[in-house]
């Protein structure tokens, strides 16, 4: 797999409405359910109004779409890391999937994912 590294910080946040959001930003994930909002961002756009606010994550993603019947992605990544001691907050589009990392372990889990064959760019 190729893994893209994204530029800059990130915050994973729960909020309690929209307000805040900036929705014109090239990066953020919003998810809602019966219990709460959530939103990852880049750290410099989110909201004050946070009602939680987890800062210090670095993001990659998995290159290229990934077809629906594909089986084990995320879960072989995520398993890479964990073994090394490697927490993650993993989010999927449509077409792919991302994974945080908290920044102190980023190049950690950079070297991690190179020694086991995987292209970074």
């Amino acid at each position: 797999m190729i893994i893209k590294v994204l530029d800059g910080d990130f915050s994973v946040c729960q909020l309690g409405g929209p307000e805040g959001i900036s929705f014109a930003d090239d990066f953020l994930f919003l998810g809602k359910t019966d219990q709460e909002l959530s939103l990852v961002c880049r750290s410099e756009t989110a909201p004050d109004n946070a009602l939680a606010r987890e800062d210090g994550w670095k993001a990659f993603r998995i290159e290229g779409a990934l077809d629906f019947s594909l089986v084990g992605v995320l879960a072989e990544l995520a398993g890479l890391l964990a073994r090394r001691g490697i927490s993650i907050f993993a989010v999927s589009t449509y077409a792919t999937d991302y994974i945080l990392v908290k920044q102190e372990k980023f190049s950690e889990a950079l070297a991690a994912l190179e020694q086991a064959g995987h292209g970074l760019v």
